[in-house]
């Protein structure tokens, strides 16, 4: 659930009324926000830690510790004097000085470059003033100048983080280290540049109070809905997927949509397309896959699926067969692309789909898709359309939101801006529907599809050495099962 700032700082006061001490768990706050630094940036480097005067320093101070100890560089930028220091944090200061350096004789290519943002906590309000100002622009310099990555504890500095709106002047963060529950004003459109990558650092902190009605996904939330394989499993029971896609100057996408379902563990995948593109398509799909060339449609209505995938790549013009096939076929159906356009171009049949079906639109697919207005969020969009409609939504985007009728609206938080490029929805299509095939209930599948994308994107440029730019859909497709094999492994972040 997602809670507010006094729903937080209330279960705090509570736990610590009792006599429990807070230093333990501001120790294991910081250690496990170090931990998650680690995970993205394994090869030491070099951190820049802003601290304020509160607990949220102390955290910082901690995380800089467990980086000085894992042969980091870390350089500390306090504000002025010691006057005003929490004690708590005051103590952690003294700890971090008496931590030696163990630093390497030297920072090999691609070591680690961040910034650890410790300015304030949940409990600060209103805008950025004085000296906490100054350095959260200079956090903002630093990171735009050098390309460092910027990690929040708990909250970038001068969001409102009831609201999601960012003061003039706050920190824009990369990663933010979202200790205990996330807060209600993440889930706002108006934050997501700010609070970028949202990571869970859990503390058993018992809380009363918040709103189930909305979630983030995290592994603790998605692990438990992964299905465990069977011993005796064969490719029969691994899930058939049909694939409908393709067309001439966009095969590609039909490939890219094989490609998601092979990786996400289907044990039969076919790809059906026109008989003229036929020779194309087959010369580029993965040697597992299937093609199977049609030239009547009843040959591909009348293959054995336990779901179909459809709309990658079909181009403009769609038969009557196919959109037949998206409103009567009892089968699930992932609809995607070209399909969500044609959807959009014969609304009434949207009223009629069966509630086996999954609808993936970016933004302009979605706007062609239903009518709304221009300044609704997507929170709310996203709802809308999955209870009007009795259907799960997933609503592409740098914060993906995964919405069904009579279920918690729930957000994405993996991935990285150099997943904007072409092909990552083909692979999300196939991906979503090898869990369908598998037995996933659809919102299930739909949830895993979408963060297990986005974390084999930071898995690839971990692995590859290289820029988030230079992400594309076939890489991310390759480190799918290194993504799943995260998933499957306590302690990922």
């Amino acid at each position: 659930m997602l809670v507010s700032c006094e729903e937080m700082s209330e279960a705090e006061r509570r736990l610590f009324d009792t006599g429990v001490s807070p230093e333990p768990y501001m120790d294991t706050a910081g250690r496990l926000c170090a931990e998650a630094i680690l995970r993205f940036f394994p090869t030491p480097g070099h951190a820049s830690v802003f601290c304020g005067k509160g607990n949220n320093a102390g955290d910082a101070l901690v995380v800089a510790r467990w980086l000085r100890r894992s042969r980091w560089k870390v350089t500390l930028h306090r504000c002025e004097g010691d006057g005003g220091l929490s004690p708590l944090a005051a103590r952690k200061l003294s700890e971090f000085h008496s931590e030696p350096e163990h630093l390497p004789d030297f920072h090999p290519f691609g070591a680690g470059n961040v910034i650890i943002d410790g300015l304030l906590g949940i409990g600060a309000r209103g805008a950025l003033r004085g000296d906490i100002r100054d350095m959260a622009q200079r956090i903002n310099i630093l990171r735009r100048e050098t390309f460092a990555s910027c990690f929040a504890i708990d909250l970038p500095s001068g969001l409102n983080a009831d609201t999601g709106i960012p003061g003039e002047g706050a920190v824009i963060a990369d990663y933010t280290l979202s200790i205990t529950a996330p807060k209600i004003g993440f889930a706002a459109d108006g934050a997501i540049n700010h609070v970028g990558r949202l990571v869970e650092i859990p503390l058993e902190i018992p809380i009363e109070d918040g709103d189930p009605s909305r979630g983030f996904l995290f592994p603790s939330t998605l692990r438990h809905r992964l299905r465990r394989r069977d011993y005796d499993t064969h490719k029969g029971s691994a899930g058939r997927v049909t694939i409908i896609a393709g067309s001439r100057g966009m095969t590609g996408a039909a490939v890219l949509c094989a490609l998601g379902a092979s990786r996400g563990g289907a044990g039969l995948v076919t790809v059906c397309v026109a008989d003229s593109i036929y020779p194309l398509i087959a010369a580029q799909c993965p040697p597992e896959v299937m093609v199977k060339p049609y030239r009547h449609f009843d040959e591909v209505s009348a293959l054995p699926a336990d779901v179909i995938a459809v709309g990658p790549g079909l181009g403009r013009v769609i038969e009557n067969d196919i959109l037949d096939l998206i409103e009567t076929d009892p089968r699930p159906v992932v609809i995607d692309a070209d399909a969500l356009n044609a959807l959009g171009q014969a609304r009434s049949r949207l009223s009629s789909l069966p509630p086996n079906r999954l609808l993936t639109p970016h933004p302009g697919e979605m706007a062609r898709l239903v009518d709304h207005e221009d300044e609704i969020d997507r929170c709310t969009l996203a709802r809308r359309v999955a209870d009007d409609l009795g259907l799960t939504v997933l609503y592409k985007g740098a914060r993906t939101v995964i919405a069904s009728p009579g279920k918690p609206l729930e957000l994405n938080t993996t991935g990285h801006p150099g997943m904007a490029s072409g092909g990552m929805g083909d692979v999300l299509t196939g991906l979503c529907a090898a869990f369908i095939g598998q037995g996933t209930e659809i919102h299930d599948a739909a949830c895993i599809g979408s963060w297990l994308l986005g974390k084999a994107a930071e898995i690839a440029i971990i692995d590859q050495g290289i820029a988030p730019e230079s992400v594309n859909a076939p890489l991310v497709a390759n480190y799918l099962g290194a993504a799943l094999r995260e998933l499957q492994t306590p302690g990922s972040p």
